[in-house]
């Protein structure tokens, strides 16, 4: 099987270099019309400059593929709603989000400054949101959709000195599972990586593991999601260095109390290895599936 993007036209955030560039110009490759969005800032945020945007832009065009650049900032309502306004008035629609843009701004939670927190925020989850709005609501009317979501390792397992970025990632996961379960009836799947590549953002923390870590090892995954043949929808994948992964939020049988009785604290200490035994664990597509969980211990 080949996967083609022919006709369909994608909006990479975050594309002038990194993941995002290698996602846009594959997509590019591949047929797809792309939007290359990147402020061109720095690490942390601050800044701005076109050239990034723009030379991918140039390889795009230069291999024969179709991609006009944006430089809006993803971090306001205005810049997100002006993103998709690009794809519309350059292409006349929009059937896939790619949420890649992302600064860093480290510091342990006892020295992390409200604005070092905010900045981070507004970026990765603030800012997938406001992208997505508008092109979500394309992709309604028009009855298809791709969503595609950048969390972290740090976001769903933790990591030290990023609460900043490891709330924001985690945020990733909570806004996709929703949009996958409100985009099911349209056509819309939206799923999530939480990747392991070099960047500009990750080469110092990454060390001598980034020479094995490069981009182009987690985009096949990343398109794969992206294309039309694929239909999982409501999913989180770790990748990275080559190895592609699920990862999964279950929950377990755990312990029940009895219906109509209020344990005690004594009786939460005397149980809290059967609410913890992993065995017999279930993996629920949405907050419905836990109540059904509910309802059938309360019988």
């Amino acid at each position: 099987m080949t996967i083609e993007f022919d006709g369909r036209v994608a909006i990479v955030t975050g594309a002038g270099g990194g993941l995002g560039k290698t996602y846009a110009l594959e997509l590019g490759r591949r047929g797809a019309k792309v939007v290359v969005n990147d402020l061109g800032g720095n690490p942390d945020g601050t800044g701005a400059a076109a050239s990034p945007a723009d030379a991918t832009v140039a390889e795009i065009t230069a291999a024969g593929g179709e991609a006009v650049a944006s430089y809006d900032s993803v971090a306001t309502p205005e810049g997100g709603a002006a993103i998709t306004q690009t794809a519309l008035d350059a292409f006349g629609t929009v059937d896939i989000v790619i949420n890649n843009a992302g600064i860093l701004r480290d510091k342990s939670f006892a020295n992390l400054a409200v604005a070092d927190l905010q900045a981070v925020i507004d970026v990765h989850l603030l800012g997938a949101f406001y992208v997505t709005q508008p092109a979500f609501r394309v992709m309604k009317e028009k009855g298809y959709g791709r969503l595609l979501f950048t969390s972290s390792a740090a976001g769903v397992f933790g990591n030290f000195g990023q609460t900043n970025y490891g709330a924001a990632k985690m945020g990733l996961v909570g806004l996709s599972n929703v949009l996958a379960l409100e985009g099911a009836k349209t056509g819309i799947h939206s799923n999530v990586i939480a990747p392991i590549a070099r960047s500009r953002l990750t080469e110092e923390l990454l060390g001598p593991l980034a020479s094995a870590v490069e981009p182009d090892l987690v985009m096949p995954l990343s398109l794969y999601l992206v294309s039309e043949a694929c239909e999982l929808t409501h999913e989180i994948f770790s990748v990275g260095g080559g190895k592609y992964s699920r990862v999964f939020i279950g929950e377990t049988p755990g312990w029940f109390a009895g219906k109509g009785v209020t344990p005690t604290v004594e009786d939460i200490a005397e149980h809290i290895c059967d609410i913890r035994a992993e065995e017999g664990y279930t993996v629920p597509g949405g907050a419905n599936d836990d109540i059904r969980l509910l309802l059938k211990a309360l019988g």
